[in-house]
């Protein structure tokens, strides 16, 4: 056997590229999950890291539509505890919002604000968060796509 077509072989990196990526659509139904744990699922499936041909710089993850986040499960007090804040720009611009109320002035925040956390800082991270699809009850327009359902 031929030494240097061996070691040539042994040193290839293999980089996912732009037009081998085959992206597919889930469907995950929140109802009953926590949110963290959930987040986490959702995260690593947009990103890609549930595939062998993950690569970090790449966007080769999968499209997530997340169902039924109206009955999405909270641990401990979070539900009172857990606060979340954004500033209008405005002096004395900060708003506060419970996990509570945030569940009934706008249930999809949860899971988008969630899941946005868990991704890296970057600006491959906005590309990857626009493929994720939040609906607040089982209704969704994306039938037309082969949704394969998970967790």
């Amino acid at each position: 056997m031929d030494s240097n077509r061996f070691h040539a072989d042994m040193n290839k990196t293999y980089f996912l590229r732009k037009e081998d990526r085959e992206p597919r659509w889930f469907v995950i139904d929140a109802a009953g999950q926590v949110l963290g744990r959930l987040a986490t699922h959702v995260a690593n499936m947009l990103r890609g890291k549930d595939k062998p041909n993950y690569t970090p710089h790449t966007d080769g993850g999968d499209y997530v539509v997340v169902i039924n986040v109206n009955k999405i499960v909270l641990t401990g007090n979070k539900w009172n505890a857990k606060m979340y804040q954004r500033y209008t720009g405005y002096i004395a611009g900060l708003r506060e919002i419970s996990a509570k109320d945030l569940l009934k002035k706008r249930p999809t925040d949860l899971i988008k604000i969630a899941v946005k956390g868990m991704l890296p800082k970057n600006k491959l991270s906005d590309q990857v968060i626009k493929k994720l699809k939040v609906y607040a009850t089982a209704d969704h327009p994306h039938q037309a796509h082969n949704i394969q359902s998970t967790v």
